[in-house]
């Protein structure tokens, strides 16, 4: 009896340790190496001059990084770093997005104390850079996987859901008092694109604040060198969605809709289709991505457009442009600034050996100012000829999947609140993200219009 209630006590403590493990310990690890590490090691070479440092660290402080991404082309097509190399030319981005010597970057730990931990601490909770999302899978795979997914994401999906967007914006600024001061990010540039993904989803409208709330606390997922505050708050808003997801998946099998989720589901290619847990990293993708990057592109998108009154008057007397300056805000100020590639085999560059297993940090926002591709990169223009040519939605097999739909909302977006409220301007205040890959704003405080003269007297 008393053996049976010594082992009966060992076992449950060990499930105490276990469960605290699995609470704090893991968590902890997972930051520590994911995050922390990361950003400390980038911290110190920047204090010693590397430009891959440098550039990830000056890009938390919302600096403009224009001097900086000469300095690195100045180096060559690629410049050498401590972790790898690095390239601000818009020819050798290019070239490396497309080449199937590299593949997404993922941190690889090796057979070694991180590497253990790093296995030992993994969690099962769909991310939306992990496998098997599309940002993190290679051919064959991705090659499926993305074939599937392309079926429901055409030219001809997204401008059916034109319309849609068109009044989803409508009622956001219906809904906005033209007296009083606004954040744009809190009450447009956030709630635009995330409405219109509960459409693609296939979200109903009492669910849609739940979807509301996760895309705008997921979004900082894509990031690197998060605080622990920020890392524990996308875990628990990333195992919430995971779970409401499941119902929602079963949901749509037992009553589609006509959503773009509900055909992924059908969705079949040689009688195959995609898994659940395919269909949730898709969703989860879809979410976070499509959440994040079109704030910032509105964002951006606004705050370019009133420094520059004289390119706003452009497009209003030509409202044929609005498609194009889309595009120049995201070639000027793009919504990520850079992606990795880890080489996958001995392969040359531009005539530069890289090495398998070395990193190549292509900087997005550095070849959308390369002069050899676009005349005065500095200028803001939106009738830019060759605006299209930006690769802020990258290139090759990873090609943004959602570029027609951002091009669509960024449209939309910003042309209908300039349309409402022309004398919009900018307040003080404005303070952009502090994170290191995706650029954008936090706060953009705005009037919608300008004070009333007779008021302001009586006043």
């Amino acid at each position: 009896m008393g053996e049976t209630l010594t082992r009966g006590g060992v076992l449950g403590t060990l499930r105490t340790v276990t469960s605290l493990a699995e609470e704090h310990v893991k968590p902890a690890v997972r930051w520590s190496i994911g995050h922390a590490l990361p950003r400390a090691v980038l911290r110190l070479a920047a204090r010693r001059g590397d430009l891959q440092g440098r550039i990830t660290v000056e890009a938390s402080t919302g600096a403009d990084l224009t001097g900086l991404f000469d300095e690195i082309r100045a180096r060559g097509p690629l410049a050498a770093t401590k972790i790898g190399h690095t390239t601000t030319r818009h020819e050798v981005v290019r070239a490396v997005l497309s080449d199937d010597a590299f593949v997404t970057a993922r941190p690889r730990f090796g057979a070694g104390i991180l590497g253990k931990l790093a296995a030992w601490s993994a969690t099962d909770v769909m991310h939306p850079v992990q496998p098997p999302s599309l940002l993190a899978v290679e051919p064959p795979a991705h090659t499926r996987y993305r074939k599937l997914v392309t079926r429901v994401f055409t030219a001809r999906a997204v401008e059916q859901l034109r319309v849609r967007t068109q009044q989803i914006a409508d009622d956001l600024l219906d809904g906005l008092d033209p007296a009083s001061p606004v954040d744009l990010i809190e009450t447009y540039c956030g709630l635009l694109p995330v409405t219109v993904i509960s459409e693609i989803l296939g979200v109903p409208p009492q669910e849609r604040a739940t979807v509301l709330a996760l895309g705008a606390a997921a979004a900082p997922s894509l990031d690197l060198g998060l605080s622990w505050r920020v890392f524990r708050d996308v875990e628990t808003t990333l195992s919430s969605f995971d779970t409401w997801l499941s119902r929602h998946l079963d949901a749509l099998r037992a009553n589609p809709g006509d959503n773009l989720l509900s055909r992924l589901i059908t969705a079949r290619e040689d009688g195959a289709g995609l898994s659940e847990r395919e269909l949730k990293a898709t969703a989860g993708l879809v979410l976070a991505a499509g959440f994040e990057t079109t704030v910032n592109l509105l964002g951006n998108g606004i705050s370019l457009l009133t420094r520059h009154p004289a390119q706003l008057d452009l497009l209003r007397a030509r409202p044929e442009l609005w498609g194009n300056a889309v595009d120049e805000v995201l070639r000027h100020d793009p919504p990520v600034l850079l992606t990795g590639r880890m080489c996958a085999r001995d392969t040359t560059v531009a005539g530069i050996p890289v090495r398998r297993g070395q990193l190549v940090t292509t900087v997005l926002a550095g070849a959308n100012r390369d002069p050899s591709v676009f005349e005065d990169p500095s200028v803001f223009d939106v009738s830019r000829a060759n605006a299209r040519d930006h690769v802020s939605f990258g290139a090759g097999r990873h090609y943004c999947l959602g570029a027609q739909l951002a091009r669509m909302e960024g449209e939309i977006g910003l042309r209908t609140i300039f349309d409402r409220f022309p004398d919009l301007a900018p307040l003080p205040g404005a303070r952009r993200r502090p994170t290191r890959i995706l650029r954008g704003f936090e706060r953009l405080p705005a009037s919608l219009t300008q004070p009333d003269a007779s008021s302001t007297r009586r006043a």
